[in-house]
């Protein structure tokens, strides 16, 4: 059945666009999103916040919702961009569920605090499938995907499992050290986590799936089977052999357990390990995020080049001003483009016009 959403009246021709995208085929022109606010006399108020603290307001329901409503009525979605809102407690909420103490900022950030200060300490963690974390992911899932019902899609939260969720129970430096005094420990833990992260993923895969949803997260592209975008951001502290003794095998396991895939490879100091996931069959994209101080996608045409020429998708992260940069260097299929400093509707109108001349 045919998704049909009030944001987004083109929402079928986007979703066959991305679709060509994970084929690495090409339709018209590449995917593209931006974000793009409505004029300001045609957006409607956020909702006030009344909250005494910053947990109080992440942790109401009823608020987020609100915040995506307006949200929603707010922006146009414009080429690809696509109206998705999920629930997010941040990217360490799967280590809070095994203990991790997580704190909640201000400015849409959260993080927890390590919790496994001895290796003998590991066979008493678990998963508390009791959590109240989970309780209230479970609580926002299904209150967006009411709100959403013909108005936007209800995305799934930001997991980050296997090597980070043990970075975050350990903290990354010790960690980095359990690499050479404990590595049994840790590949024992890695295969603990990954059960209890397929089984995670597929409760909430199910509850979308069953309301008519595809499925999506923080990157806003999708799929009607499993999709997710598996990360090692951990990775960036270990060689190029040590990840592939210790996370690849895992994280080829991962990839294979979704139907479509973009691997996250975040930094510079992650290029090392850009071989061995081009060697992974299942792939379909990589997302490379060169991060603050590393700008400029013309320092890093040649890791697209080279993830393009293995037969892989790409996300490129860029300025409009760099959009002709990317059409003079880059092939148009399998193209994904992530694109900031969007002003207004003439600029996201002529930016299409562009594309669609990318052949």
């Amino acid at each position: 059945m045919t998704l049909t959403l009030s944001s987004k009246p083109d929402y079928e021709q986007s979703r066959q666009r991305i679709e060509a995208f994970w084929q690495g085929e090409l339709l018209d022109r590449p995917v593209v999103q931006f974000f793009l606010a409505k004029p300001i006399e045609e957006q409607v108020p956020e909702p006030a916040s009344h909250h005494t603290s910053s947990a109080d307001r992440w942790l109401d329901s009823q608020y987020q919702v609100d915040l995506a409503l307006a949200a929603c009525r707010n922006r146009d979605f414009l080429g690809d961009t696509l109206p998705v809102f999920y629930p997010n407690l941040g990217p360490e909420v799967f280590s809070a569920l095994y203990g991790c103490p997580m704190h909640f900022g201000d400015y849409g950030t959260s993080w927890t605090d390590p919790m496994l200060h001895d290796w003998s300490q590991a066979g008493q963690l678990s998963l508390d499938w009791n959590h109240p974390y989970l309780h209230k992911l479970h609580e926002m899932t299904d209150a967006l995907i009411e709100a959403g019902q013909g108005l936007f899609i209800t995305g799934m939260t930001d997991w980050h499992a296997g090597g980070d969720a043990i970075a975050a129970f350990r903290d990354p430096l010790n960690l980095a050290i359990d690499m050479l005094e404990h590595l049994p420990e840790v590949t024992g833990m890695l295969d603990r986590l990954e059960g209890d992260y397929y089984k995670i993923y597929d409760i909430f895969y199910q509850k979308l799936r069953n309301a008519g949803l595809p499925i999506t997260s923080w990157t806003m592209l999708i799929h009607d089977g499993r999709y997710y975008i598996p990360s090692n951001d951990f990775s960036i502290m270990v060689s190029q052999k040590m990840f592939d003794e210790v996370f690849l095998p895992g994280i080829r396991r991962e990839i294979q357990y979704y139907e479509r895939s973009i691997y996250h490879l975040d930094g510079p100091g992650a290029l090392r390990h850009l071989d061995s996931l081009l060697a992974i069959s299942e792939l379909n994209a990589i997302q490379y995020v060169y991060g603050a101080g590393n700008e400029g996608i013309h320092r890093w045409m040649w890791v697209y080049q080279k993830i393009q020429k293995a037969g892989k998708g790409i996300q490129v992260n860029l300025r409009l001003d760099e959009v002709p940069l990317a059409i003079q260097n880059l092939d148009p299929h399998g193209v994904f483009l992530n694109i900031e400093s969007v002003p207004d509707r003439d600029s996201a109108r002529a930016l299409l016009r562009e594309l669609e001349r990318w052949r």
